[in-house]
């Protein structure tokens, strides 16, 4: 993959991050006081994806990658930089695996594996409906 892809391909992780840890705090400090812990882990993780998806739609003309396998490779590098930030914070924050984990299981409403998902297959979808691919 050349270079200048993987470039901006970071730069929209990094927004990526920047909307999800505001999500997070958004879920945290409304969604959950106001909603209830499964309708607002739910809604928090549709949000998510949405933010994702537009974002990804968005800048899918300026990435520049136009093959569905480079398209594909550049979702998974997001989900593997995803995980590597949240484990890597959660043991920062002294939380055990077991407990980090959990967000995998579908409990009390947490949809994380789906989001995971979303951001996998975002670039080949906007490439998609753009009709780049």
């Amino acid at each position: 993959m050349h270079i200048g892809i993987v470039i901006r391909a970071l730069a929209i992780w990094s927004v990526i991050l920047a909307l999800a840890v505001l999500n997070g705090a958004l879920r945290e400090f409304i969604l959950l006081p106001m909603l209830g812990i499964p309708v607002g882990l739910v809604l928090s993780g549709i949000i998510l994806s949405a933010l994702i998806l537009a974002i990804v739609y968005l800048s899918s003309l300026w990435i520049g990658a136009r093959r569905p396998a480079g398209l594909l490779g550049i979702g998974l590098g997001w989900v593997t930089l995803a995980l590597i930030f949240e484990f890597s914070f959660g043991l920062w924050q002294g939380k055990t695996w077991s407990v980090m984990l959990e967000a995998y299981l579908f409990k009390g409403g947490n949809i994380w594996p789906i989001v995971l998902l979303v951001m996998a297959l975002a670039p080949y979808l906007a490439a998609r409906f753009r009709g780049r691919v």
